[in-house]
Order: structure tokens, then sequence, then C-alpha cells
């Protein structure tokens, strides 16, 4: 991509990289990704906001270079991560009278993930003013999305706020505004589900600290710019927030057909109830599907074959994952099948420590589901249906 001015002497350097498809040797990445960095040229100064990750840095550069960039006074380090930070070493040898600004948090970080020089970096406060000449920039410390370091920077004479991960959509596009790609929305509920959703308390007391400036733009790391940044605030207000959907989502896998055969007699259930259902083959379904479903679901039903006397391995992944993704929901369920024998209904209670309190019925059958079974399917249907009404959700 080439620069974009999107404001005067402001520019989005966004670098897409169509290919990657996966993130942190985890995360899918079905629309790629994009890593963006900002240029702000004042009377005085000039200063990067970000870089990018060290595999795609030679486009940054190209964009510099055609900005005809001779000289960076400041590197803003908004978020330690590679992907983000990762590209200034590099810049710190190409523009060797750069200093990098970072928060109290990152100091240290940096230096450890990164080798950076402790002269060639400098502390900014929270709420800290910095002047670069007709330009104002002030930086905001928002920890805890996701890291313990992370800040955001605010140019307050466009108003515009330059956020890293906060808001950001894993999207590789040619569009630079938000309101250019519809794909754009979904994008960053997906990252935020699989990325910021463990951060709910911390996130909610960092919009109120937004609530408190005038925004015309969100600049994200990744992804497009929220040219409409009112719509990504409601979005993240509402996926912090505690509101649920009547919603129940079902993750399932079954080796020999008895499982899905259960699956299927809830799912009816439930529909019969008025509740709304989701259903997730745990052998094709991805980590961002599933964690979005995290995000909305009032309760969660994991069914799963035994494996060697546990549980079957895609079930253990996806309950360790709503356990460390602190899934809002308010219930969960079990179905459980096995031939000879099973500690997997122990195994579920050890891996998901955090739902404790949340357990309702955990069904265990040998071979396929009988009449009892069944009977007992309903009853797990009547529980949820009763959690969703007690929840003030309408059916």
């Amino acid at each position: 991509m080439k620069p974009q001015e999107i404001r005067k002497n402001v520019y989005f350097l966004g670098v897409p990289h169509w290919e990657r498809r996966l993130f942190d040797s985890l995360i899918p990445l079905p629309d790629g990704t994009s890593y963006n960095a900002y240029l702000v040229k004042g009377k005085n100064l000039t200063i990067l906001i970000d870089t990018v990750e060290p595999a795609v840095a030679r486009y940054l550069f190209q964009q510099l270079e055609m900005l005809r960039v001779d000289r960076i006074d400041y590197i803003v380090s908004q978020h330690t991560e590679q992907d983000h930070s990762g590209s200034i070493p590099m810049m710190l040898e190409k523009y060797p009278e750069a200093t990098v600004l970072c928060s109290k948090k990152a100091f240290e970080l940096l230096k450890i993930h990164l080798n950076l020089p402790e002269e060639r970096l400098r502390v900014v406060e929270d709420g800290e003013i910095f002047d670069i000449g007709g330009k104002t920039l002030r930086f905001i410390y928002t920890p805890w999305v996701h890291w313990p370091e992370t800040m955001c920077t605010y140019l307050e004479e466009e108003r515009l706020l330059f956020t890293c991960d906060f808001f950001g959509s894993h999207l590789a596009t040619y569009s630079v505004y938000a309101s250019e790609d519809e794909r754009t929305e979904l994008a960053a509920k997906r990252y935020y589900a699989e990325i910021m959703a463990p951060f709910r308390s911390p996130i909610r007391n960092n919009l109120k600290k937004l609530d408190e400036i005038e925004i015309e733009m969100i600049c994200p790391g990744h992804g497009p710019i929220h040219d409409v940044p009112a719509r990504i605030l409601d979005l993240y207000r509402t996926w912090s927030g505690d509101s649920l959907d009547n919603l129940t989502s079902v993750f399932y896998v079954s080796m020999h057909g008895s499982t899905v055969e259960a699956v299927d007699y809830l799912c009816d259930a439930l529909v019969k109830r008025g509740v709304k259902v989701k259903r997730y083959d745990l052998v094709v379904s991805d980590l961002g599907e599933i964690a979005m479903a995290l995000v909305d679901s009032a309760s969660l039903v994991v069914a799963a074959p035994t494996v060697l006397n546990g549980l079957h391995p895609l079930a253990v992944e996806v309950v360790y994952l709503a356990d460390r993704l602190r899934a809002k929901a308010k219930g969960l369920g079990a179905i459980i099948s096995y031939g000879w024998g099973s500690m997997a209904q122990e195994q579920l209670k050890t891996l998901m420590p955090g739902f404790k309190e949340k357990w309702m019925r955990i069904i265990t059958f040998r071979g396929f589901p009988s009449e009892d079974t069944f009977r007992e399917v309903e009853e797990l249907a009547n529980e949820i249906a009763g959690l969703h009404e007690q929840l003030g959700i309408k059916l």
C-alpha cells in the first residue's frame, strides 16, 4: 500500500499481511491481518506511532521513503509485542537520532523483549502532553488491553486516537476506513473475543477514560481506521458489559454417533422452549468462531465422548479456552458418552475452575443414549430455559 494522508501531515502507513493464516501460533486468520503505523509531522518534530511485524518491515520502510522521511525524532511504542514494536530496532538503526517513547511498564519490557538500549528509551507519563510544533500529542495509559503496559496516543488538534491493539481487527484489506469494508465489524468482534475478552473489567475502565475526550477517528494497530468511532465504542461497551443473549452455544464432538444423537435431542428441546441455539462441531469450528460465541451466550453445553478414560482432546481444548477467555455465560452443562469407563466429569471441573459455581446438569451415558438419557437431556433443557428466565432474558 501507499501511505495515506488522513489529516494534514498525518499519514496512515498500513501493511496488509495477506498470506498470514495463524497468529501467535494459535489464532486462525481467515482474512489475513494488517499492521498499522502512523506518521505525524509537526513543525518541530516528526513522530512515528508504532511499527510493524519485522517480517514485513520492508513495506513500512518503502512507505517512509515515498514520503521522503529522512528524520524521525521519536517512535511511540504503544504496545511491546513484536507485531507492533518488533521493527523498532531496525528503525533506530536507520534513524539514529530517534528516541522511543513508552509507558513506565513498557520501559523494562522493551529492553527485555527487543534488547533496546536504555539510553534510547524515554518514559512518558499518563496524561503527559507532548508538543511537536502545531500538533499536540497526549499519552493515555490504557493498561491490560491486553498487556499491562499498553497505552493510546491522542492527537488533540485533529481529535485522532491511536490505539494499537485496542479496537483492532485482524483483516487484510486495501480499505483505509472501516466504513469502506463491511467485514470490519465481524473481524473486530472476532479480535475482541480471541484477545480482549479476558480483560473485560480493565476495558470498561479504559472506555471511561476515553469518554473524557472528543474522538473523530480511532486509528488501531490492526485493520481499518474507525471513521465512525461511536460504532466501535458502542460495540466494545456491549461486548465488555454484562448483557447476554438468549443463546445456548453447544460445543460437541462425536466419534461414533452416540454423542451427536444426544446433542440433536438437546437442541430440539431447547428450541421448543424458546431458547436460541448455535452448535459448533469441534472438528471443523475454529477458535475465532468459538471465542465469539463465548461473548454473547447466556449458557454453554459441552458434549463429547470419552477417550482413554478422559475427555476427547478437542473438548479439552474448548473448555480450557472457555475458562481462560472468561466466558460470560452464567450456566454450563455437559453431555459425556463413554464405552467402558470415564473420568471426564472430574476432568471437566478441573479444567474449568472459573465455572465452579455455574455448573448445571452433567449427563453421562454408556453406548448410545437411552430413554433415561433423553429424560435427563429434557431436564437439562428445562434448567437452561429456567436460567435464562431468571436472568431476565426474554425467551
